[in-house]
Parts: C-alpha cells; structure tokens; sequence
C-alpha cells in the first residue's frame, strides 16, 4: 500500500511524504528543515532514507527547506529544467550530481514507485502536480496551486484512490480582505489558486471516478479557513447527492502539523 503524509499545507509551506516499500520521497520541502525532519521522525521516517525530493515549482512556501536537507542528507532534487533555472539561486549551493531534470507529462521510475509530474496552470516557471502509482496500480495525486481544473489535470488525476486537492481561499473573504486589487485579479485567475467551491465542484468529478479521500489543501492563511474549506465542499457535495463519511472521506491538511497516515490500496 502506498503511504502518504502532509508535514504542512498552507500558503505558508508545503511537504508531502509518499512512502512505499523501500522506497520514501518528498514533494516539495516549503517547511524549515528542522519542521521536515522533526514531521518525518514523527511517522519513522530517517530523512536519510529518503530517495528525494520532488519539485513542484519555485515559490517560496514549496522550496524553502530543500537546500539544507540535500546538502545536510545528500538528497537528490527531481526538478524539471525550467523550474530549476528559477530556483537555483534561492536554494544555496547544492551538489550538481544531486540535480536531476526531468521532463513533465512522462512516467518515471523511482525504486518502487511509479511517479508522473503533470504540467498545470500556475504563475511560475513550469509548475507540475503529481501521481504516483505502484506496480498494483493504486494511484494518488498531488494538485495544488492549479489556478484552475485544466484537462491535463482531469486526464492525470482523475481515477486515483486519494487525491490532494487545493482549496485555497473563499471568495468573498479573498474580496472583502486586504490584498491589493492586482493580487486578488492573481489569485483568482487561471494561474492562481483554486477556490473552495471550484474545489468542491471538481471533488464532485473525482467522486464519480472512484476518488475515496479528498484532502483539502494549501489553504490561505488571509482568505480561508479549515471549517469553511470543509462546508463548502460539504453543501457542494450534498447537492449533488453525495454524502462525506460513505461516498468520500474528507480531511483538511493543516499548516501547523502534520496530517494522519493515509494509506492507499485497492
């Protein structure tokens, strides 16, 4: 069974652990190392035995940690060519032998996981999502910071057994909120971020193709919270004649401490 744990979802720093067999990763380390290593020590995890870590793109809250634990553990960094160019310099000094380019829309071989970086609609460089599989075909995906359901997301993600799924703001408290009128006009366009009612109309989809947990993730810490991410997708979902707790299971990944260990299997 595939394993997967949040170390922290917000607009304040992102960590995903995926784990199966032999074989432990992270995507994106937008957290201190500290937090990483102590989140990962939590579930019995050696950061040393880690085959990498994956990059989804170059903003701050996903790269923040990713220097110190390559350089601290000797990690390997899966990134692809135009989000490294867009990183380097905010990393420190990593080991060239421990950069590895890969090409998006291409399924990789990574020990005992199978793992496909999907391109999707954000305002960076060349930003990725990702599914990861086993040789039993259990599937996951990771979607946030996705400004908007592209069909490069739908074709990739949809059928996975647990999906993480941006629910990043609400729309009237993003419009009611301090932000300046450019930085709304960002976040809510096709290269922002995903909205708890766009989120929970899209959880609908996956519903219907076999998604058995949704998490919501990468809230904002301005212009959402926990209980309405949750509602939203919990009226959505009711409307639509589904009910959370025998349709789906619906969690909220939390900035400030690590999720539950899911586990993934058929």
């Amino acid at each position: 069974m595939i394993k997967y744990c949040s170390i922290g979802s917000g607009s304040s720093g992102n960590c995903h652990y995926v784990g199966y067999k032999n074989t432990n990763i992270l995507i994106d380390a937008g957290l201190s190392g500290k937090r990483i290593t102590t989140g990962l020590n939590d579930i019995n995890i050696d950061v040393d035995k880690l085959k990498g870590i994956f990059i989804t793109h170059e903003h701050t809250d996903h790269i923040k940690g990713v220097g110190i634990l390559s350089r601290k553990y000797n990690l390997p960094i899966f990134v692809n060519y135009k989000t490294w160019l867009a990183m380097k310099e905010k990393i420190g000094r990593v080991d060239e032998k421990n950069i590895i380019i890969f090409e998006n829309d291409k399924l990789y071989n990574i020990g005992d996981l199978l793992i496909k970086p999907f391109s999707i609609t954000h305002d960076a460089a060349d930003p990725v999502g990702f599914t990861l599989l086993n040789e039993k075909e259990d599937k996951i995906s990771i979607a946030t910071d996705i400004g908007h359901v592209s069909n490069n997301i739908k074709e990739n993600i949809l059928g996975s057994k647990l999906v993480i799924l941006e629910s990043n703001y609400d729309k009237e408290m993003l419009l009611m909120g301090s932000y300046t009128y450019t930085l709304k006009k960002r976040v809510m366009s096709n290269t922002g971020h995903l909205s708890n009612e766009d989120a929970a109309k899209f959880a609908v989809e996956l519903i219907k193709n076999g998604t058995e947990d949704i998490l919501l993730a990468h809230l904002s810490r301005e212009n959402n919270f926990p209980a309405l991410a949750y509602e939203t997708s919990n009226h959505i979902l009711s409307e639509n004649g589904m009910k959370i707790g025998s349709d789906v299971k619906l969690d909220i990944l939390r900035r400030d401490c690590s999720s539950d260990v899911y586990e993934v299997k058929k």
